[in-house]
Parts: structure tokens; C-alpha cells; sequence
């Protein structure tokens, strides 16, 4: 059939629509997140959404310097503190049980050539030393961590302890009723000393000096990611203060003003006080703790040269070196040149005369010990043992008097540099005292200000 066509007024015929679709000639319905990213994006293009965006970034900006800031100087803050009031007090007090240790050997030589006449000050010496090292290794083990290393040397020198005092007691019993046996329980004594319990008081010390380290690596770097983010924070204050110039021509916007000058405060806080804290804790350790290790390792060697100077006359030549020479006599003579090595350096490490008199005058005390020790060797290899002996361990004119001068010139070196080290500690934590806290108030105030700066220009548009 031919095809009708369309008659004037006539409409085509409507299609069926899908179930579900929208009616024809209307736009697709949008979500409600759709919608209100829509507005969002409509507003952010306005002035008054611009402003606000600025605002939220600004805030979010100085908030985030002020966590970040505080967040970095309370670690270094706690790592100072640490370095002041645990790892050096810690550290100092395994050198205490070194030098307890070395100075227990001393006084035990030393009464054991005294015999039957030995003096309660002699007794009394050695006693003191003992109950020292042990309080010692009650105050490591309280610090260290369970199964750690240092845990395991302190066990290992609290069964030590015990075993080498036994021994002792027993070449005193031997040596008062007059038998031989006794030298050779005193060496013995001696041999445990040097080769396990000192070793291991070295190796504590040792890792008590590595925790101290550790701690002044946390407390003095400085703190990049907090000053890089208070410069953005300014740079970001400063561009919003410009282009609220260039809009209004006002020159100043109080909020804004008053944010910057908070991030100002913040970030030249942080930058200066960080920096005097690390100058006075590098202080601390270049011309503190540099200097104390120097003194306990000339104290040590001084200690350990008067044990072999006695054993030596206990000995009377029973152990010899591979060349025939002495062995305590080898020995001492060894020490006594690590003794002068390490004056030395702490003569060079002074920084004061009240730091350096003791040093210079324990010097000439090792020169003076030096000759007397020679003189009464002397006198020993003639044959003429009573005066070697009244040469060592006499009233007067004796090697003990110069070695009883060298230790008490340096524990006053030892406790002047002790009071330089806490000095310069102390001054680096106060420079650091209040950071964190004061960081964090000013950057919540600085965000607070930023925003009733934008909300004043927002006003404008209401």
C-alpha cells in the first residue's frame, strides 16, 4: 500500500519508553554527592570560596608546623635529658666499678705485702672498693634491658665478685700463718682480675659509653622537617597578605598580621634555641665527657701499674715474659706508659687552668713514682727485699705516696670536669625547656588568627 502522508496538525506516534529511564526531553537525574561537588566547585571560583580555601590551607599549614615542631624538639628534648640524668650517670658509674675493681686488686697487693701488719686504712680501702663495684652492678642491672648484653656482663661479674674476694681471704688467711700458698692464691686472685673481671667491667663501660653516644646523636640534629615547614607556613601567610593588598589595597589584615607574627616567633625559637642547646651539648661532650674518658682510662692505668709494682715483690720473679724480663715488673712499666699517654691528652683537652693544675701536677707525681720505682727495683735485684719492700709499701719515701697522689689529682680533675659536663648539659636542656609546649600554643594561636583574618574579609561579602 502507498504510504499516507502526514496530515497538517497530526503528531508522529509516541515510542514506548524503558522502565527506568528518563522521561524523553528531560536531563538525566544526578546523585547528591554529584550535586554537592557541583557546588562546591561553583563556590570555590567565587571570591568568598577562595577565601575560604585560603583560610583552611593557611590553618592547616600552621597547625601542621606547630604538631611537627613540637613533635621533634620533645624528642630531642628527652634525649638531652636522658644524656644529663641517665646515660652519663650510668656511664660514670661503670667506670666507678672499673676503677673499684682495679683499686680492690691494689689495696688486696698491697695488704698481702704488709702481712701480719697490715693497716685497718689498707683493710678498710679494699673493703669499700668491694661494696662500691657491687652497688655498681645493682645500679647497671636496674638500667639495662633483660637478656640484653650488658645484662649478661653484669650477671657474669656479680658470680665474679664473689669467687675473687673468696680468693683473697684465703692468700690473707695463708700469708698470715706464714705459708708460701698464699702468693699463689693472690695471684691467682690477680689472674681472675685482669683477664675476666676487669675485661668484662671494660666491656660494660664500653656499652654504657655507646648508649651515651646514641643519646647525644638523638639530642643534637637538627630538626629539617619542622623549619622547612615553618618557612612554607611563612612564605604561604606572607602570599596571602599580598594578594589581600592587591584586592583591597588595605595594607594590613590584623588576623593575618598576628599569625605571621606568631609563626615568626615559632620558627626563630625553634632555629636559636636548637641552636644553643646543640652548641652547649657538643660543649659537653668535646671538652666534658671527652675528658672524663681521657682521666677514668689514666685513673685505670695508674691502678692497675701499682697492682703489678706490688705483685711484683709477691712474685719475686716466679712468672716471667717469653724474654726472661718480669712479668709484673713488664707489665707495670706497660701501664705506666699508658698512664703518660693518656695525661697527655688530658692535659691537652683542658680548658682551664683549674682543669689543667691537677693534670700538670699528677704528671710530675707519675716522674716522681717513675724514679722510686726504679730505685726500688734496684734494691730488690741486689738481694736487699726489706728495702724494696719499705721502697713500696713504706711510711715515707715510698712508690705509694706518689701513686696516692696521682689518684687524688685525678678525681679532682675528674670531679672539675664532671662539673663542666653537667654545666654545659644542663644549659642545653634549659635552651631547649618549654619548645614543645610553647610551639604548639603559638601555632594553635597563629591558625586561630589566620582565620579571623579571612573571616573579616568574608564578612565584607554578607
Amino acid at each position: 500500500m502507498p504510504a499516507i502522508p502526514p496530515q497538517p496538525g497530526s503528531h508522529p506516534p509516541a515510542t514506548a519508553a524503558r522502565p527506568g529511564s528518563p522521561a524523553p526531553g528531560r536531563p538525566p537525574r544526578r546523585t547528591a554527592f554529584a550535586e554537592g561537588v557541583e557546588r562546591l566547585r561553583a563556590a570555590a571560583v567565587t571570591e568568598p570560596g577562595r577565601l575560604r580555601t585560603i583560610g583552611a590551607v593557611l590553618a592547616l599549614l600552621v597547625v601542621a608546623f606547630g604538631a611537627v615542631t613540637a613533635w621533634q624538639t620533645s624528642q630531642r628534648a628527652a634525649a638531652a635529658d636522658d644524656v644529663l640524668h641517665k646515660s652519663r650517670p650510668l656511664s660514670a658509674a661503670a667506670a666507678d666499678v672499673y676503677r673499684a675493681l682495679a683499686d680492690a686488686n691494689t689495696a688486696a697487693s698491697s695488704g698481702f705485702l704488709a702481712g701480719g701488719q697490715e693497716t685497718k686504712a689498707s683493710r678498710d680501702r679494699y673493703e669499700l672498693d668491694i661494696r662500691t663495684a657491687a652497688a655498681g652492678l645493682v645500679t647497671a642491672a636496674g638500667s639495662s634491658d633483660p637478656g640484653s648484653p650488658a645484662a649478661a656482663t653484669i650477671t657474669r661479674l656479680n658470680r665474679l665478685l664473689p669467687e675473687y674476694k673468696g680468693l683473697v681471704e684465703r692468700a690473707r688467711t695463708y700469708n698470715r700463718q706464714g705459708f708460701p700458698v698464699g702468693g699463689a692464691y693472690l695471684r691467682y686472685a690477680n689472674e681472675k682480675m685482669q683477664q675476666q673481671m676487669l675485661p668484662a667491667a671494660e666491656d660494660l663501660y664500653t656499652k654504657e659509653n655507646e648508649r651515651l653516644a646514641a643519646d647525644y646523636a638523638d639530642a643534637t640534629p637538627y630538626p629539617w622537617a619542622a623549619i622547612a615547614l615553618g618557612v612554607v607556613a611563612l612564605a604561604a601567610l606572607g602570599w596571602a597578605q599580598h594578594r589581600h593588598y592587591r584586592r583591597t589595597h588595605r595594607v594590613l589584615n590584623h588576623g593575618l598580621v598576628a599569625a605571621t607574627t606568631a609563626a615568626t616567633v615559632v620558627l626563630l625559637w625553634l632555629v636559636v634555641g636548637h641552636s644553643v642547646a646543640r652548641a652547649d651539648l657538643d660543649d659537653s661532650r668535646e671538652n666534658g665527657v671527652r675528658s672524663l674518658n681521657v682521666l677514668q682510662d689514666a685513673r685505670i692505668a695508674s691502678l692497675k701499674a701499682r697492682s703489678n709494682e706490688n705483685l711484683t715483690l709477691v712474685a719475686r720473679g716466679a712468672e716471667t715474659t717469653k724474654d726472661g724480663k718480669d712479668l709484673y715488673d713488664s707489665s707495670f712499666r706497660t701501664d705506666m706508659a699508658a698512664l703518660d699517654r693518656s695525661l697527655a691528652q688530658a692535659r691537652g683537652l683542658a680548658d682551664d687552668q683549674a682543669g689543667a693544675k691537677p693534670v700538670v701536677a699528677a704528671v710530675g707525681n707519675m716522674t716522681e713514682w717513675n724514679r722510686r720505682h726504679d730505685a726500688a727495683r734496684g734494691q730488690d735485684e741486689s738481694g736487699e727485699y726489706q728495702k724494696a719492700l719499705d721502697g713500696v709499701i713504706g711510711a715515707k719515701g715510698a712508690t705509694g705516696e706518689c701513686f696516692d697522689s696521682v689518684d687524688a689529682n685525678l678525681a679532682a680533675a675528674l670531679a672539675h670536669e664532671e662539673k663542666e659536663f653537667r654545666q654545659a648539659a644542663g644549659d642545653g636542656l634549659a635552651a631547649m625547656g618549654g619548645l614543645p609546649w610553647g610551639a604548639a600554643a603559638l601555632a594553635v594561636l597563629a591558625a586561630a588568627t589566620a582565620l579571623i583574618g579571612i573571616g573579616r574579609r568574608l564578612s565584607e561579602y554578607r
